[in-house]
């Protein structure tokens, strides 16, 4: 039975979009869990209640974009999660690099590291508010590939 090349085509089409469709819908479910996320809220808490972070930034307004999924430096486990968010304000930009551990008892998460890395090369610890130069305050080495 020979099926015409239209209708290969049409079927060719319809897969194609239902693919994209697919893989858009996984992508704004995978980011919307990292954002709602206790980890990703609690870094975030901490970035707005750091006035001197906020004040480099230019925020508010404080603009919270997605993570990048391939990032290596991304990894959440069941009792450990580090990520690096990208946030920008008015001046100035950056990654804020955390890491969080969950309390086996009590199933919440506790920040562990929290660093603001600016574009122009200094790191603020909002742990300790401390403000360096370059990446000497920002501890990856420990942080997987």
């Amino acid at each position: 039975m020979r099926v015409p090349t239209n209708k290969l085509q049409q079927m060719a089409i319809y897969t194609t979009l239902l693919t994209g469709a697919g893989c858009g819908t996984m992508y704004y479910l995978m980011q919307k869990s990292f954002s709602r996320s206790d980890y990703h809220s609690l870094a975030l808490e901490k970035l707005k209640a750091n006035q001197s972070a906020m004040d480099r930034l230019g925020a508010p307004p404080l603009k919270v974009h997605n993570i990048h999924l391939s990032d290596r430096y991304n990894r959440v486990e069941p009792y450990t999660a580090q990520i690096k968010i990208p946030v920008t304000g008015s001046k100035d930009g950056g990654y804020l690099y955390t890491t969080s551990v969950r309390d086996p008892q009590t199933l919440g998460w506790n920040l562990t590291q929290a660093v603001l890395q600016l574009r122009e090369g200094q790191s603020i610890d909002l742990l300790t508010s401390t403000l360096t130069d370059k990446k000497e305050g920002l501890d990856t080495d420990n942080w997987s590939s």
